[in-house]
């Protein structure tokens, strides 16, 4: 394979709407990253992280030695959560007012970045509430620089627009994407992920499968999705196993980290539908429940729906897991149940009844994937009609 001929240690620029530096040891960046906010007089800065992983990952020394050494003034917030809600990030606006930040970075998996783009907005934004933005009651019009140091390889929020926050006195856990949402600077640097725990490995990797299944088949696919999703999957499926056995594998965090980023440009093209919608009610009602965890438990029912739909497409990008499929619609129930076959053998072997979701919770289920804002419009992106019953059965095909 042409992995082989690829020198992993070479940092190399993707660039889109911002810059992402790529490759191992492209957190080095940080220091030029640091050079270039002071030059444009940005001297103070939100730092927003989670509790430990920006530490033990070995991000923070070198963002502070950086920040230091070009004369940047920070403050840190440290209260985002894995599904963060808008209470924390109205906290790490707050802060952020108080010190005057003119720029947020964010240092950790989609959880932390996605809470740094929204922080980003409302800064701008004084007085408006993160519940007002995430529900659409508020429009905004711009933010401050974003910063990104991604430190998993499944949300490809570093190169992409897209922020998702929980409203869980509501049950909501919409999203936003707007075009002034993308990071200006990301590093996805391999190296910061060899920390993630067997869980977060295989959760991380399930969402960034999904963003190339959902993105493939939506309304909106066209021949580049299809594209970073067959290449997407390829990669997974020959690389998730060997860092799941061996999670110092650089090579093969290297190759997952570029499976993800594929795959948040996938979304940011053409976006997500059913999967999507229909986990994030149940992140939202058990915040203890991993995103990815989710997918995975929906995502074989998902595929018995929408594969009679997209066949010749499901059927070239699941190759590399489900092989010698024909693309006819009468595959769907074999290809469900070699998928969840799949991930059964890489540990992920729950149903929702497993995670604390049983029969009587379906409806409400149902009506929160329905009616939650800037988030059930993603429905009308599936390749089929939605209807309760679909979304309904759905639920209960995974329980």
């Amino acid at each position: 394979m042409f992995e082989r001929k690829i020198n992993i240690y070479e940092v190399f620029e993707v660039k889109g709407r911002g810059i992402c530096y790529f490759g191992v040891g492209a957190l080095k960046k940080m220091k030029d990253i640091a050079k270039e906010l002071a030059s444009q007089d940005i001297k103070r800065v939100l730092v927003v992280t989670g509790k430990s992983a920006y530490r033990t990952c070995g991000a923070w020394d070198v963002v502070v030695k950086c920040f230091n050494e070009t004369g940047i003034e920070y403050i840190h917030y440290d209260g985002i959560t894995p599904n963060p809600t808008v209470q924390e990030i109205d906290q790490a606006v707050k802060l952020g007012l108080e010190f005057g930040a003119q720029a947020v970075l964010g240092i950790g998996g989609g959880s932390l970045i996605d809470s740094a783009k929204a922080v980003a907005v409302l800064l701008e934004h004084p007085g408006v509430s993160a519940e007002k933005l995430f529900t659409g009651e508020f429009m905004p019009e711009r933010a401050k620089p974003i910063l990104a140091i991604n430190t998993t390889h499944g949300t490809g929020t570093e190169v992409d627009r897209y922020a998702v926050a929980s409203i869980v006195e509501k049950g909501y856990k919409p999203g936003i994407g707007f075009n002034f949402t993308y990071p200006l600077y990301s590093i996805d640097d391999p190296t910061l992920t060899t920390s993630l725990s067997y869980e977060q490995t295989l959760y991380t990797t399930v969402d960034a499968l999904n963003h190339v299944i959902e993105a493939s088949t939506s309304q909106l696919r066209n021949p580049y999705t299809v594209l970073l999703a067959k290449e997407t999957v390829r990669i997974i499926a020959h690389y998730l196993p060997q860092a799941l056995i061996k999670p110092d594998d650089l090579n093969a965090r290297y190759w997952l980290l570029y499976a993800s980023m594929l795959a948040g440009i996938a979304i940011d093209t053409s976006m997500t539908h059913l999967t999507h919608v229909l986990e994030h009610p149940l992140s939202a009602l058990k915040p203890e429940l991993a995103h990815g965890h989710g997918l995975g438990i929906l995502l074989p029912s998902v595929l018995l729906e929408i594969y009679p739909a997209m066949p010749e497409i499901l059927a070239e990008v699941l190759s590399p897991i489900v092989p010698d499929l024909l693309g006819i619609p009468g595959e769907n129930e074999e290809v469900a149940f070699a998928v969840e076959g799949w991930l059964r053998n890489l540990g992920l072997r729950e149903r929702l009844s497993e995670v604390g979701f049983y029969e009587e919770d379906v409806e409400k289920l149902t009506e929160l994937a329905m009616s939650t804002p800037l988030l059930s419009q993603g429905l009308l992106n599936a390749p089929v009609k939605v209807n309760e019953d679909l979304i309904r059965n759905i639920y209960l095909n995974s329980l």
